[in-house]
């Protein structure tokens, strides 16, 4: 039996590739390459989402139907199942996530069509939401826009 993956792209040609492998409950891998990409380590519980991606805490619980917490340092906000619309970070600052899921394949986009990046992933078994939660934190590891603090 062929093991369960996620993996696509993040931002087209010039993005990085994603890789994360399902085992039950927990969804490993890394975003980037070798010298300069993170280790995802994830882990859905019955409340929600937990783990890490590079040294960066992520965790989300389901609360009214939506997925909310943070990747590190930025809030995030997710909804729906096949067709997730979000939003990583604050208010002004932040990126609008959306994405549709169609069979095996997840495309979507983070942040707007000028400034923001495209994702495409094979979901192996996972549902949509899984697929988009780990091209967020793999854009929050990446981009280092959304893991910069922003200064008040």
């Amino acid at each position: 039996m062929s093991e369960d993956l996620i993996k696509g792209r993040l931002g087209g040609a010039d993005g990085y590739s994603v890789r994360c492998a399902i085992d039950g409950d927990r969804i490993s891998g890394r975003a980037g390459g070798k010298l300069h990409g993170k280790d995802i380590d994830l882990e859905i519980t019955e409340r929600g989402v937990q783990g890490t991606v590079g040294t960066e805490p992520v965790r989300v619980e389901l609360e009214e139907g939506e997925l909310r917490g943070n990747i590190g340092s930025q809030k995030l906000v997710l909804r729906g199942v096949d067709r997730v619309t979000g939003f990583l970070g604050e208010p002004i600052v932040g990126w609008n996530v959306v994405a549709q899921q169609q069979g095996e394949k997840l495309q979507g986009q983070l942040g707007s069509t000028v400034l923001g990046r495209p994702f495409e992933l094979d979901l192996g078994t996972a549902p949509g939401w899984v697929g988009t939660l780990v091209a967020v934190v793999a854009f929050y590891a990446l981009e280092p826009r959304a893991s910069a603090s922003v200064s008040r």
